[in-house]
């Protein structure tokens, strides 16, 4: 399979943060959506962003904790929002759209990690529902706001990709339950719904990128247990990190995500997998877990998942 999945030369690195990436561009008069924008990399991306001189929308399904985590922040705007809620997304959708604004920046940060075995709306496995298809319903639902010739949208997807793509005979998991290979599922589908996006919306000129923001201990890993972590070599008994050169400050962790959304030199670019402030290689098919495997890139599959997200959520923005 042909990919521009090739390093640009970007000049940033693991070690950028998401305040060196925004260096000498101004958002003034930009609006972003940031979900999960009021905690870990997230809340990191809603500052830097700010700082720029954005206005951020940070949906939240705690509303009254985003409050409080962005008190003093000049420029935000928090609402209600659930992604494992179908209805929620539609709420939020229309209370937005109702406003008459035209978004810049969507940037799809929130999500779940390794849970145990949770269901939601009709059955759904957690990680898929929330993860994914929240992100794809709200986008689609949000489409109208998008705005046409220079909006780009950001999902944020990891290496657990690297875990396998999509389990089309049980994508909801209904035949054992793996959370470490669902969370793996999950975060395929984040890059296949950047690039069918960018298929659908690149006309319009809107862009998706999706990306890899590295190693970062936060909130995320809620749902492990310390002993778990322990064994995996991440902290020790009293909860240390053992290694912390080999994790990313959240500043570093929100900088890919950063630069998707607003680097001029992703300009013309679009449907691409990114890591460390720079567009992806092509994974090696052994050996470190970096780069981007094929089944997350391949537009057949991409175009499959986006058929069965619509058939699942109801919604479609680029139905004929």
């Amino acid at each position: 399979m042909s990919t521009a999945q090739h390093r640009i030369g970007s000049g940033f690195g693991a070690a950028t943060t998401a305040d060196e990436v925004l260096r000498g561009i101004d958002l003034s008069g930009k609006l972003a959506l940031v979900t999960g924008g009021y905690s870990g990399i997230g809340l990191e991306t809603t500052r830097s962003l700010v700082r720029a001189g954005a206005t951020v929308v940070v949906p939240a399904r705690r509303p009254e904790t985003a409050e409080r985590a962005l008190a003093g922040l000049p420029g935000v705007e928090v609402d209600e929002l659930d992604l494992g809620d179908l209805e929620s997304v539609r709420g939020f959708a229309e209370r937005f759209l109702d406003s008459g604004r035209s978004l810049d920046i969507v940037i799809a940060s929130a999500g779940i990690m390794a849970c145990p075995e949770t269901r939601l709306g009709d059955g759904w496995e957690a990680q898929f529902a929330t993860n994914h298809l929240g992100h794809f319903a709200l986008v689609n639902r949000l489409w109208p706001a998008i705005a046409p010739g220079g909006a780009r949208v950001v999902s944020v997807s990891s290496r657990g990709h690297h875990a396998g793509g999509i389990r089309w005979d049980d994508v909801h998991w209904r035949q054992g339950y793996d959370k470490w290979e669902a969370y793996g599922q999950a975060k395929t589908a984040n890059v296949l719904f950047a690039v069918q996006l960018d298929t659908l919306g690149r006309d319009a000129g809107v862009r998706a990128f999706a990306l890899h923001p590295g190693g970062i201990i936060t909130p995320l890993q809620r749902h492990l247990a310390k002993e778990e972590m322990i064994e995996r070599g991440w902290i020790d008994e009293e909860g240390t990190v053992l290694h912390p050169e080999a994790f990313k400050t959240p500043q570093q962790g929100a900088a890919t995500q950063v630069w998707a959304a607003t680097s001029p030199q992703l300009d013309g670019l679009g449907g691409l997998y990114l890591e460390d402030c720079e567009v992806a290689e092509p994974a090696p098919e052994s050996g470190d877990r970096v780069g981007v495997k094929d089944w997350a890139i391949d537009p057949e599959q991409a175009a499959r998942l986006w058929a069965l997200s619509a058939e699942l959520t109801g919604v479609d923005a680029f139905a004929s």
